[in-house]
């Protein structure tokens, strides 16, 4: 058996070639966050040459704060029979996308958790009233959870109830729900939010349809290495089998886990915060596992702009949204806030071009 050499990894990884699992974590363990980053870096530049950083101006809807899902990591949601329970009004949507187009804006990242009352007629009427109001306004809606929840309260399959959305406004799918792809792990997190091969089948059925998504992964708390590694395997694994004309996983986004006050750190009181500098290896490592993903975000909300700064010398090209809302997140210890010019100097000072973008990466 041949000895597995790290340099030959590296040179591998560089040419954008797939490593496996166990190259993966050979390299992981044997290579410091420098090294790391100068491969990520190197493919970077390969993959995006015109030292080009991209940014977007949208908006986190969430349309109420209702949730069966019962995740651990969340402070957010609420019973129906909580106090503290909303649903929003076609008002409440109006103020805030007013406000959204104002700044320039013309897209709302529409979310939720999993409302039991909800079903495909509620979003549907929603949608068509959105974009009958805002014409332009594109809606990066739901994720896999929500649709798996839909399609079964339907009786409908992944591609009928993704069909029926898009016909009512549907636009892009975003990467929510994915946490950690290991069933061991959510069973724990989120026993009742979709399994991992559901968010995958949800995922492929959207590629079929030459539906846009994103993909992300949250790390940090109960998972290993081995099961990092996997998710990003299976993703880049997905990604690889979408049709040609499709654009797949548009993008990735890495976030740690913010778990303060969750119920999730009382019940594992010994899980650990992501350092800054776990956070720059995993991401670095994030861009050399994903050579067929062209866009890797910064995740400057839950890391802010000093450490964004350094990601976009360690592989990311984007720095996502200004996030004129955010209360997921926000709620459990993560609270960064950066506006449109604090975005572009942010950019300026990591030594990159700032380009406003749309969510299909069209400059604007």
């Amino acid at each position: 058996m041949f000895a597995i050499n790290k340099e030959k990894i590296i040179d591998k990884a560089i040419e954008l070639q797939p490593i496996n699992a166990e190259e993966a974590e050979f390299l992981y363990n044997n290579s410091s966050t420098a090294e790391l980053m100068f491969a990520a870096n190197e493919i970077r530049k390969i993959i995006h040459p015109d030292n080009i950083v991209t940014y977007i101006i949208d908006r986190n809807i969430n349309l109420s704060n209702i949730c069966i899902s019962n995740c651990l990591f969340c402070n957010f949601c609420r019973s129906k029979n909580s106090k503290e329970s909303y649903v929003l009004g076609l008002d409440d949507y109006k103020k805030k996308i007013d406000e959204l187009y104002r700044l320039g804006g013309r897209q709302i990242l529409l979310q939720g958790g999993i409302h039991p009352d909800f079903d495909i007629d509620f979003y549907k009427s929603l949608f068509k009233n959105l974009k009958k109001q805002y014409p332009d306004l594109r809606l990066h809606a739901l994720g896999p959870a929500e649709i798996t929840y839909i399609s079964k309260q339907s009786g409908l399959n992944y591609e009928q109830t993704l069909e029926e959305l898009t016909n009512a406004g549907l636009d892009s799918l975003p990467g929510a729900g994915a946490e950690i792809l290991s069933d061991r792990v959510r069973k724990i997190l989120s026993p009742l939010k979709c399994s991992s091969q559901e968010w995958l089948d949800v995922m492929r059925t959207a590629h079929q349809m030459q539906i846009t998504t994103s993909a992300t992964m949250m790390f940090g708390h109960l998972e290993t290495l081995g099961e990092r590694i996997n998710h990003l395997i299976k993703i880049r694994d997905l990604q690889d089998n979408k049709p040609p004309n499709s654009v797949g996983f548009i993008s990735f986004t890495l976030w740690p886990l913010a778990g303060k006050n969750t119920r999730l750190i009382r019940k594992f009181p010994t899980i650990k915060t992501v350092s800054n500098a776990e956070f720059i290896k995993m991401l670095s490592f994030s861009r050399i596992m994903l050579p067929n993903i062209k866009n890797i975000q910064t995740s400057w909300l839950t890391m802010g702009s000093e450490i964004a700064k350094i990601c976009l010398n360690a592989g990311a090209n984007d720095m996502s949204s200004i996030m004129l809302e955010e209360n997921v997140v926000s709620q459990a210890g993560k609270d960064f806030k950066m506006d449109e010019k604090n975005m572009i100097i942010t950019i300026e000072e990591a030594g990159f071009i700032p380009k406003k973008r749309n969510q299909l990466y069209n400059y604007i």
